[in-house]
């Protein structure tokens, strides 16, 4: 049998096996996504098997850089990546796309053992506070609202509209006796 038609007997066998599976997903007729775990869990992760034109003869590319992954450490993706490499050299020649799925399905706590969720915006902000440290502490200064009095909001809900826009023209008149007093001065 040739590797298309190895593939496309494989390809009707995961359809047949995981149809109405939510975790699985068919990206297109040769690269598949698989969830590991359940939806909320933090020690899932997903899983993509690309096969290449002479799989099963030659490995499937399998991936872990879907934006589901992006709590995972590169260390923990390359340990799962290492692990599902093995499991292709034995398998190679072989319809071994549901295999790895399953493999990895059965070794989740295994391969999430060393798995601390990272948080990519607080590693960013980690960054950017120890390449700059001075900045950090004044821009939280900034940031604290200048606190207003009753009366204080009251004269200035009386001076906007219900969308809380000051009316049109509202500064005319200081406008007026600026334009007057530069206007005299230019005057002299």
């Amino acid at each position: 049998m040739g590797a298309n038609e190895d593939q496309e007997m494989e390809l009707e066998a995961l359809r047949s096996i995981y149809e109405g599976d939510e975790s699985f997903r068919e990206l297109s007729p040769v690269s598949f996504q698989y969830r590991i775990g359940e939806n909320g869990d933090p020690k899932a992760f997903l899983i993509e098997i690309s096969w290449t034109e002479t799989y099963p003869q030659t490995p499937p590319i399998i991936s872990m850089n879907a934006f589901f992954n992006n709590t995972i450490s590169s260390d923990v993706k390359q340990s799962i990546l290492a692990k599902l490499q093995e499991a292709v050299e034995v398998h190679l020649g072989t319809a071994m796309t549901y295999t790895l799925f399953e493999y990895a399905k059965d070794n989740k706590e295994q391969f999430m053992e060393n798995h601390h969720p990272v948080h990519s915006a607080t590693s960013i902000s980690n960054i950017i506070s120890a390449e700059t440290p001075n900045t950090a502490p004044s821009s939280k200064k900034k940031d604290k609202k200048e606190q207003l009095s009753k009366a204080q909001k009251r004269k200035l809900a009386d001076k906007t509209d219900h969308k809380g826009e000051l009316p049109r023209g509202w500064n005319w008149v200081d406008v007026v006796k600026h334009l007057s007093k530069t206007g005299s001065k230019d005057d002299e």
